[in-house]
């Protein structure tokens, strides 16, 4: 689950015009079954599974510990219980996903020297703690990985963009270097409005793939980096340095043929303190560099520093778990075509610090998915399409279990009209608004839009785009493929509270609940929006399965392209 902090001015914008972009208000719902007669969504239900899920026998369900085990059985059990069809097709309700975990040892540290110490009054050498001051880890999988002596280069926001005319890496021979960059897109001004950022160029204000800290690792392996390291800045990345720290345990990722050796050695994270203090050991200014970074202009920097680090690794291979059921359709023609739900399962199990609990992230959100399931069994006749529903493991450790999907189908893409996705559900009552994460960006908005507009609500965009939250929850993957896939988050106007309301829950549970042990069900919890929500989540997937032509990407959508060569083949 993404953390979300709106500031109140973005509020007061969304409830003035429900900071809606132009889309075609064209019905794209017409003809269907009114929303107030699809079947309800058992909301006591929902409260009751997200109580068991997140309860201290689940132990925070990690991936291949007690708690999955229990979770598995128990969604599996649920969606029995509800008469839906194993969704493998194998005959079973789970899809294996194949995981290493490694876990860092400690004890280890990164040392920056300086090659010409002269230039910065002799100081020769800097080492950064490990947590501290870098969170680092390796993909490798390998008992050690290591750096030594890497020469180091500030390359800006480490961005290759060629439809931007953008490169940061111009001239650069990354192989072997350890690579230093920002984080988030590049922040271009608008030339028409130096205030305001050129929509042109990275999105504007909202973050494309180039800005996420994922794109960042990847086109350092490209480069052949040793390295890569990331400048944490609050702001830009959306969540303090204490997130990352939760990234110092054991990780996970998919098993591929090479054992992820054409991954960089060392992947991390450093502070924006301990970044100014390196920059000026190498002779840099940081501030001057990161202004140099925001132009077109920009040039790979040298710094007169090596880097060097070994990190020693505990490795262990599981096989965790995706749950899959499905509702089969009923048009002989129609039901080899799909309309996917997912919410992920797990969360980060039991630590020193206690059980990590994850009721809001994302027991909660699994409980919804169960109880839209058994909504759709009580439907008059099932939609012309089918529905899959699907479970997904280790979002939490970046998107693992909905990646392996996406990239390992149970049913071809091409034949997979959406993905509507449910990362957290709304536990503070009920809304006059629904937040479309990345709105705009597919017909499934309009879905939603049309379906809110029943409810007496209205859809809009979320207030800070530039956080990248789109690139951030499951539904990714699938949009990543081409699918096309809706990311709901929730309303920020809610029913008899003060227009400060939303910022305040928001920025309590940041504080004081995300990825931390007190992520559990609270007592003054009020389901009746997120009741609404699900309602929707119904009618948006129900529509499509019942409607005459596939969910299409908005012109221009980055993920078009992709899905229009796919329904080609």
């Amino acid at each position: 689950m993404r953390p979300r902090i709106l500031t109140l001015i973005a509020l007061v914008a969304i409830a003035a015009c429900g900071s809606q972009p132009p889309t075609p208000q064209v019905s794209v719902t017409a003809k269907q079954t009114p929303i107030g007669q699809l079947p309800d969504i058992d909301i006591d239900a929902v409260l009751a599974h997200t109580k068991v899920l997140s309860s201290d026998e689940f132990e925070g369900r990690a991936p291949g510990t007690k708690g999955e085990e229990l979770t598995v059985a128990y969604l599996t059990d649920q969606f029995k219980k509800a008469g839906l069809k194993p969704g493998n097709t194998d005959g079973t309700y789970v899809q294996k996903v194949p995981l290493v975990g490694i876990t860092p040892d400690p004890k280890t540290s990164l040392l920056f020297r300086n090659t010409s110490p002269s230039a910065v009054s002799g100081t020769a050498a800097r080492r950064l703690k490990f947590k501290d001051d870098v969170v680092a880890w390796t993909k490798h999988v390998a008992d050690t990985a290591s750096i030594d002596n890497s020469e180091v280069v500030f390359v800006g926001y480490g961005a290759s963009a060629p439809e931007y005319n953008w490169d940061d890496y111009k001239g650069l021979d990354a192989k072997g270097k350890t690579l230093i960059m920002l984080v988030n897109d590049p922040p271009v001004p608008d030339p028409a409005n130096p205030s305001e950022l050129d929509p042109k160029t990275f999105g504007g204000k909202a973050m494309t793939y180039y800005g996420r800290w994922t794109y960042k690792y990847e086109i350092g392996a490209q480069k052949g980096a040793a390295a890569v390291l990331i400048v944490h800045e609050t702001g830009p990345a959306g969540y303090p340095f204490s997130v990352v720290q939760g990234k110092t345990g054991e990780q996970f990722d998919l098993v591929t043929p090479d054992k992820n050796m054409g991954r960089a050695a060392i992947e991390g994270w450093i502070t924006l303190d301990q970044a100014k203090a390196l920059l000026f050991l190498g002779g840099q200014d940081f501030d001057a560099l990161k202004k140099q970074a925001a132009t077109r202009d920009f040039k790979p920097v040298p710094l007169s520093l090596t880097a060097s680090m070994t990190i020693h690794n505990t490795l262990r291979t599981i096989d965790s778990k995706n749950v899959l059921a499905k509702l089969e359709g009923s048009d002989p023609k129609l039901k080899d075509e799909y309309v996917v739900y997912t919410a992920h399962w797990d969360h980060f199990g039991k630590t020193p610090e206690g059980i990590f609990h994850g009721a809001q992230d994302n027991a909660i959100g699994t409980a919804g998915l169960l109880e839209l399931a058994r909504a759709f069994t009580k439907l008059a006749a099932p939609p012309k399409r089918s529905v899959l529903f699907v479970s997904v493991t280790a979002e939490e450790q970046g998107l693992l279990g909905s990646q392996y999907y996406s990239v390992t189908p149970i049913y071809p893409l091409a034949k997979t009209l959406a993905n509507i996705n449910m990362d957290g559900l709304n536990v503070h009552g009920r809304t006059k608004d629904l937040t479309l994460i990345g709105y705009g960006a597919s017909d499934l908005d309009d879905y939603a839009r049309d379906a809110a507009a029943e409810q007496g609500r209205v859809v809009h965009g979320d207030a800070e785009p530039e956080k990248g939250f789109y690139y951030r929850s499951d539904h990714f993957n699938f949009a990543k493929q081409g699918v096309p896939a809706l990311d709901p988050d929730e309303g920020v106007d809610f029913i008899g509270k003060p227009p400060d309301y939303a910022q305040k829950t928001r920025d309590d549970y940041t504080e004081h609940r995300y990825h931390k042990p007190t992520d559990v069900v609270l007592p003054d919890w009020d389901l009746s929006g997120a009741r609404e929500d699900l309602r929707l989540f119904l009618a948006v997937g129900y529509r499509v399965a019942q409607a005459d032509k596939m969910p299409e990407w908005k012109p221009g959508n980055e993920f078009r392209a992709k899905r229009d060569a796919m329904l080609k083949k």
